[in-house]
């Protein structure tokens, strides 16, 4: 990992930069009894880094809505197009994404350096495989690091060491924040906890986010499907939001929404990977991209 700015000293997996030759820290304790949210979403895209019980949750999920991994496909698919956005046409070189998940195909940095090798990325999670994953995957990679934090605690994130040596938050940042929002219960203020980061942005900055859409009464049986998946998600989870338009469009906050707004993903500016499927999934998953004036 690094511990500075791109060509700063690379420590291994397990040492920091201040910590003697061949120490190590202890290894994240990863409890494969209780369901995690990374997992589940690691079974829906086809992924290997799962237990029985991520997917006994995914396959409760799949009798509700079957169709289910085309919705967590297209979010894959909307990040890849709005970080090739970020890096190629707006110029972004910093791009902080929070609840990054574990790893899999088409990964932040990877997208990014294919514009902009000297891009940076950090990414941060709490689940202890998601830190096991990709610091074994970053062990080599100076200008890209996986840092432990909370989303909840938007304070200790922003002043976060392994953050800040590798963001500049006096240059444009994008803040990426793809399923995560719809994870925090209304109880824990999601809306603050994105105004604070927002905050944190300076002018010129973009924030992307994905979030579970309740479409409302126009659309009655997608709308069914929105509360049978919260509750469904909450009963074996305990997390899950299905929010209306304008609860997201709040995360925004007077930032510019880039056209064409806050749309289903496959509707953000698609390529030909994304097509549409039957049904009301991919009303279910809403995302948009905002820039700070």
């Amino acid at each position: 990992m690094t511990g500075g700015h791109q060509g700063g000293d690379v420590t291994r997996p397990g040492q920091s930069a201040n910590q003697p030759e061949g120490f190590e820290e202890p290894r994240p304790q990863i409890d494969t009894t209780r369901p995690s949210i990374s997992r589940v979403y690691d079974y829906m895209l086809g992924g290997k880094d799962n237990f029985a019980v991520d997917r006994m949750v995914a396959e409760k999920a799949l009798l509700i809505a079957p169709n289910a991994p085309h919705a967590a496909r297209s979010n894959r698919r909307f990040l890849k197009r709005v970080v090739r956005f970020l890096a190629a046409e707006a110029g972004i070189r910093q791009f902080l994404d929070i609840g990054s998940g574990l790893p899999t195909q088409g990964n932040v940095h990877e997208i990014a350096h294919e514009v902009a090798p000297e891009a940076r990325v950090v990414y941060v999670d709490n689940d202890p495989i998601v830190l096991v994953h990709g610091r074994a995957l970053l062990a080599e990679n100076g200008s890209t690091t996986v840092v432990e934090a909370d989303i909840r605690d938007p304070e200790a994130l922003l002043g976060n060491e392994e953050v800040r040596g590798l963001i500049d938050f006096d240059q444009p940042v994008a803040l990426l924040l793809f399923g995560i929002l719809h994870h925090l219960g209304d109880e824990e203020d999601p809306a603050a906890i994105a105004a604070r980061l927002r905050d944190a942005l300076p002018s010129g900055s973009y924030l992307a986010l994905s979030h579970f859409h309740n479409p409302g009464p126009e659309h009655p049986s997608a709308t069914e499907l929105a509360f049978s998946s919260e509750k469904m998600f909450n009963e074996n989870l305990g997390t899950g939001r299905w929010r209306t338009r304008d609860e997201i469009l709040a995360y925004f906050g007077d930032m510019d929404l880039l056209e064409p707004g806050l749309v289903p993903l496959i509707q953000w500016r698609p390529d030909h990977e994304e097509i549409l499927e039957e049904g009301d999934i991919h009303l279910l998953f809403a995302g948009g991209v905002g820039r700070k004036r």
